[in-house]
């Protein structure tokens, strides 16, 4: 699936048969910051870590997610959350 794709998946009821880290993505694309955070943080990987700490940035709590970023072994990112979020998707969806 392609990120163009995916981003199509938006305007569905429900998320595609993706894994847990993709739907957590799709979740918060869609406004369900509460579901996407529920989903990244039962996943311990870096891929994980990267995604709580994005959701930490988003509602703005950033300690959190410097704590989250390092976890992840990745900075802080100096893009807008748009284009973090599609980074993070795009990378996901290419594996």
């Amino acid at each position: 699936m392609t990120l163009s794709e995916f981003k199509e998946t938006l305007n569905n009821s429900s998320p595609p048969k993706v894994a847990p880290l993709l739907e957590a993505m799709w979740y918060v694309a869609r406004g369900d910051w509460e579901k996407s955070h529920t989903i990244a943080q039962d996943v311990n990987t870096k891929d994980g870590s990267w995604i709580h700490a994005y959701l930490h940035r988003k509602e703005g709590d950033q300690f959190n997610a410097q704590y989250w970023y390092t976890r992840a072994n990745r900075p802080l990112p100096t893009s807008t959350l748009e284009e973090e979020w599609s980074k993070i998707t795009q990378e996901l969806l290419a594996r």
